[in-house]
């Protein structure tokens, strides 16, 4: 991928391979765009069809571990409030754009809905917005994210960084990390922005709201949506310090119905 920043060419290969039954695993991570290609351009695994030869048993563990994820009509409410919040911060300049937090207990299947509707919406733009010939890719429409434990205003930052390749040494100040960041996004064309794990953040302790003054920043420099999940956000000081200026009504509840039933939805707020 040619990086937007200082028009430099990123040092390793973007272009996933899409997965087949004797695939290796995806060499990078889903936090960096090299994985998350890999996770919403990788076609559903399909089972054996009659007169196949039989799977090893590696190949039929493997088949049965990649649980398939039902798109039930929660899945659909919550990809239709992601799209309508695009829509909305589409053309809001002047504040934060509109956010939205999913919250739940534990295993409630929430980081599952976010992934789902994170590919929805990158194979949407990327069928919208097909790629110039002679190149791979002209955008990069989603960004995934995990919030590291223990993390600070920095650390934060670099995980933004390090997504798209961006090159951080030592002596980078975390404000010299954010222009790069808030730069590079908008260059490479980031419209939604999904973080995971967000309760690891306690905005009541000094680093803490450090780290979510910075995430207030970036949904004002970044031209981008904002999604957050976390365990029990809203009984936490997490769901006012990440609540975005005039964000729309969010439905009362939704279930992020993963391949197995949820112990206890998962809220939006």
């Amino acid at each position: 991928m040619t990086s937007p920043a200082h028009g430099q060419h990123a040092t390793t290969d973007t272009t996933a391979s899409l997965p087949g039954p004797h695939a290796a695993e995806p060499q990078w991570p889903i936090t960096t765009w090299q994985g998350w290609q890999h996770f919403a351009t990788a076609p559903p695994l399909t089972p054996p069809r009659p007169g196949d030869a039989p799977r090893s048993t590696e190949e039929r563990l493997a088949y049965h571990s990649a649980f398939v994820t039902v798109r039930t009509p929660a899945i659909d409410t919550l990809a239709t409030q992601v799209r309508t919040l695009m829509l909305l911060g589409r053309h809001q300049q002047t504040t934060a754009r509109p956010s939205l937090i999913v919250t739940g207990p534990a295993a409630a299947g929430k980081t599952t809905a976010l992934l789902e509707v994170g590919r929805t919406c990158h194979l949407a733009h990327t069928r919208k917005n097909p790629a110039p010939p002679g190149r791979a890719h002209e955008q990069v429409p989603v960004a995934y994210l995990l919030v590291p434990p223990g993390a600070t205003a920095k650390t934060l930052a670099i995980e933004f960084a390090r997504y798209l390749g961006i090159p951080v040494t030592t002596r980078m100040t975390q404000a010299q990390i954010t222009s790069a960041v808030c730069h590079t996004y908008t260059a490479a064309g980031i419209r939604l922005v999904l973080i995971d794990e967000i309760h690891r953040l306690n905005p009541r302790t000094t680093t803490g709201a450090e780290a979510a003054d910075l995430l207030k920043d970036l949904t004002e420099r970044i031209k981008a949506t904002f999604v957050y999940t976390g365990i029990d956000v809203a009984a936490t000081p997490c769901s006012a310090a990440y609540e975005a200026p005039n964000s729309p009504a969010a439905p009362a509840s939704s279930p992020a119905a993963p391949s197995r039933p949820p112990r206890h939805p998962p809220t939006l707020h």
